[in-house]
């Protein structure tokens, strides 16, 4: 018995069998067990970071949905960390349904469903917002708070900064504050037979602009390639319709599409924050590593929404490898990358997830070592253009206002910003014909 288990049966007082970590969480670590036949789920900070009153706030949530009719798994057990567990924790019931975003937007197994899923999601929402959690932290200035999250930093990303711009040049009418769960949507939600079966993963939740919600659903990047507005699944006045028939009032589409640009430029600081968890040592990890470069994914969306990109990215020829030491670095590359998924064969999930996101981060590698050079050469001629020298001068110039994104030249500048990154990180997150 492994020392997890134990803590589990202590903390439980019976006995547990199966336990085995998954792949949801790159914030906190999920585990599957069974306790005396009942089949549960284990959520807790990671060892070394632990948050116990976020932790305790979401087990608020936790039993306000429960008797408010919003579909959640039952609370088992919570845990401060001063357990034998060791770092805050949950323990809930395991429902089943599917959750990986994948499968539902794709398997037949899940066709009959899908359509029905932006109008339920939209009726759920409306009972989450009506939700009293008096411990959540209010959001009174989350445009400020983003920015500054963004700014600490210290790195220029142009496109962050038009989207900050706008956002502030275009505030949403004001409404009163609710509780908004903050991470709603595809991969967060249990889908079965029926379709919506649970509302998962509150860490995020907090008192704000119920609005946040819906536009974070319609984000681009919860949609996995489908062409759906809401999560891939449909469009976006299904959602607004199933809102309205509880909350008596269908949301205006200008206000929550300020709430998706919001979305894309929260969503870029995530993936940021996530990786500082690696760099700055608090908490190794491959996945929050390859999380960082995946940034620019949501600066596209941005622009995307805005009407500022292209859905091109740039035409460069890979640069040969240079020397003649024979296996090149591509072909070591290839090899690496060929045995993380095809010779290893990892026994579970977990495994094989890690190793997928190693690929990933090896063909970013691939990229920035054969396309970069030309890249950045293209980008520092359209800088040139703007006036600029380099990043953080085109960048600060859009925040001060003495660029403005509508010229040309500064427009181009910020594109070709984005699009050279996107080029090494994630060439195929560019919409195909048809997508939104």
């Amino acid at each position: 018995m492994s020392s997890l288990d134990a803590a589990l049966s202590e903390v439980l007082g019976t006995s547990v069998s199966g336990l085995r970590r998954l792949t949801a969480g790159a914030s906190r670590e999920t585990w599957s067990f069974d306790s005396d036949g009942r089949a549960l789920v284990l959520r807790r900070d990671p060892p070394g970071v632990p948050r116990p009153v976020e932790m305790r706030r979401e087990a608020e949530c936790f039993r306000a949905c429960a008797a408010a009719g919003v579909p959640i798994p039952a609370l088992v057990a919570v845990g401060d960390g001063s357990d034998a567990v060791g770092t805050p924790y949950l323990v809930m019931e395991r429902l089943d349904g599917e959750t990986l975003p994948g499968r539902l937007l794709r398997d037949e197994r899940w066709a009959a469903v899908r359509a029905g899923l932006p109008r339920q999601f939209g009726r759920v929402l409306a009972r989450i917002h009506t939700l009293a959690v008096p411990s959540l932290e209010l959001v009174e200035d989350p445009l400020a708070r983003l920015r500054a999250e963004h700014e600490a930093f210290g790195e220029p990303r142009p496109a962050l900064e038009v989207a900050l711009r706008w956002l502030a040049e275009h505030p949403p009418s004001p409404v009163a504050p609710a509780v908004v769960h903050g991470d709603f949507r595809n991969g967060n939600l249990l889908i079965d037979d029926s379709g919506l079966a649970a509302v998962l993963d509150w860490e995020l939740a907090h008192r704000g602009d119920p609005r946040e919600d819906l536009g974070w659903v319609c984000a681009r990047a919860w949609r996995f390639g489908a062409a759906g507005d809401v999560g891939g699944f449909g469009p976006r006045e299904e959602l607004f319709a199933g809102y309205a028939e509880v909350a008596g009032v269908e949301p205006d589409p200008d206000d929550v599409r300020w709430w998706e640009v919001y979305a894309c430029v929260h969503w870029a600081v995530i993936c940021r924050i996530q990786a500082e968890r690696h760099l700055g040592g608090s908490e190794r990890s491959m996945e929050m590593a390859v999380l960082g470069r995946r940034a620019v994914e949501a600066e596209y969306d941005a622009l995307l929404v805005l009407g500022l990109v292209t859905r091109e990215l740039p035409e460069v020829s890979a640069d040969p490898p240079s020397g003649t030491e024979r296996p090149t670095v591509d072909e070591l590359l290839d090899a690496i990358t060929g045995a993380l998924v095809g010779e290893f064969e990892p026994a579970d999930d977990r495994s094989r997830y890690l190793a997928r996101v190693a690929r990933t981060g090896l063909n970013v590698v691939r990229r920035e070592l054969s396309l970069g050079p030309e890249l950045r050469r293209r980008h520092d001629e359209c800088l040139s253009m703007a006036g600029c020298r380099d990043d953080a001068e085109l960048a600060a110039g859009v925040r001060d206002s003495s660029l403005d994104p509508d010229d040309e030249a500064v427009a181009a500048a910020v594109r070709s910003s984005t699009l050279s990154r996107l080029a090494v990180a994630n060439p195929r997150y560019v919409p195909a014909a048809g997508e939104h």
